[in-house]
């Protein structure tokens, strides 16, 4: 019998807590192996390449860079192309998806599937965990996992315009108020707020494009616009939204059907440095599994058929979740939702 490989491309903030996620429940999964490519020799992150290893994930580089990993210290298990080739599963978490499809995925027989992170549109299916999992078949061998500012603004439209299996919307807006990077990086701070280009005619900024094309997947075609800010914290990405909807609805009725949505974290803090607080102190590689987090009292029905308010996107851990469902349906999809069940104190429904 084939082995269970699952490799991840790269060792970022998305990358990084995937390979802990799927080496710490591999047992679970059924995953015989995990590896993971990392492109630079680097000392600064020497400490972090030998904690994956001791979990037990196996170091890729490229041939050239061999050398310069292994006088850091390190074991190199594999490189590059034998470790796609015999992979069950490739997850690129690098902004280079569509590069390395064009250069190695497009080519390489072995991998039952391949997944890129948001920033990779046209990689393949758009794909948010939740959202439109039955759109997604044994066909589709290239998915992306659509951003993490995406997935809040899908599943705002999915728990609060859904109706009878339809999304009821006249019209969504929304504004990211992203943060200016992540506590993580060293580069690219702001010194003040930057508006954001409307890059796309259509929908503004990506964000209400993937979402546009992720409900596509649905047969819905939806009217929806997006802008973004960077603004400078480092704590999480804000998001204010303006839903029309088609039919009538009241704000204890809002409040119930995001309260009813296993993937949508209420809570009455308004602040996002107590709510990144509590994913650092309780979540998984300090992330919080849940879509998007919901301070109830900043919702406001001003009109029968509209609601406005906040919400925070939890870093990427949404993303997180969705390239963990991704992967975990190309090897086994009949043990899928009960895989998953093992992630369930991550995703919280109050915080």
């Amino acid at each position: 019998m084939a082995k269970s490989i699952v490799h991840v491309v790269g060792t970022g903030t998305i990358g990084e807590p995937l390979i802990g996620l799927f080496t710490d429940f591999k047992e679970k999964w059924n995953i015989d192996e995990v590896t993971f490519h990392k492109r630079t020799p680097k000392a600064d992150d020497r400490a972090m390449v030998e904690h994956l290893i001791r979990k037990g994930a196996k170091l890729v580089v490229d041939e050239q860079a061999r050398g310069e990993f292994e006088a850091l210290g390190h074991r190199v298990s594999f490189e590059h192309e034998e470790a796609l080739a015999r992979a069950t599963v490739v997850v690129d978490c690098t902004p280079a998806g569509n590069a390395m499809k064009a250069r190695y995925y497009d080519r390489i027989k072995g991998p039952r599937g391949f997944l890129a992170q948001g920033s990779e549109f046209g990689f393949g299916k758009p794909y948010a965990r939740g959202i439109n999992d039955k759109a997604i078949d044994a066909d589709d061998r290239f998915i992306q996992i659509v951003s993490c500012n995406t997935h809040n603004i899908s599943v705002l439209i999915q728990t609060i315009a859904m109706r009878s299996g339809k999304v009821g919307l006249e019209s969504g807006r929304f504004v990211c108020m992203r943060r200016a990077n992540d506590v993580s990086d060293t580069k690219s701070f702001l010194a003040a707020p930057e508006a954001g280009k409307h890059d796309d005619p259509e929908f503004g900024t990506h964000h209400a494009r993937d979402s546009y094309h992720l409900f596509a997947t649905l047969g819905e075609k939806l009217n929806l616009y997006s802008s973004a800010i960077k603004i400078n914290t480092q704590y999480m990405h804000t998001l204010w939204f303006d839903l029309e909807l088609t039919e009538e609805t009241r704000l204890e009725e809002v409040k119930a059907l995001l309260r009813n949505n296993p993937r949508v974290a209420i809570t009455n803090k308004r602040s996002s440095n107590q709510i990144f607080s509590f994913g650092r102190d309780h979540g998984y590689f300090g992330r919080i599994l849940s879509t998007t987090v919901i301070p109830i009292s900043t919702l406001a029905v001003p009109s029968s058929r509209k609601v406005v308010g906040f919400c925070y996107t939890p870093q990427d851990g949404n993303s997180l979740l969705s390239s963990v469902a991704a992967t975990l349906r190309y090897l086994d999809p009949k043990k899928l939702d009960d895989n998953i069940e093992v992630l369930r104190p991550y995703i919280f429904r109050e915080i």
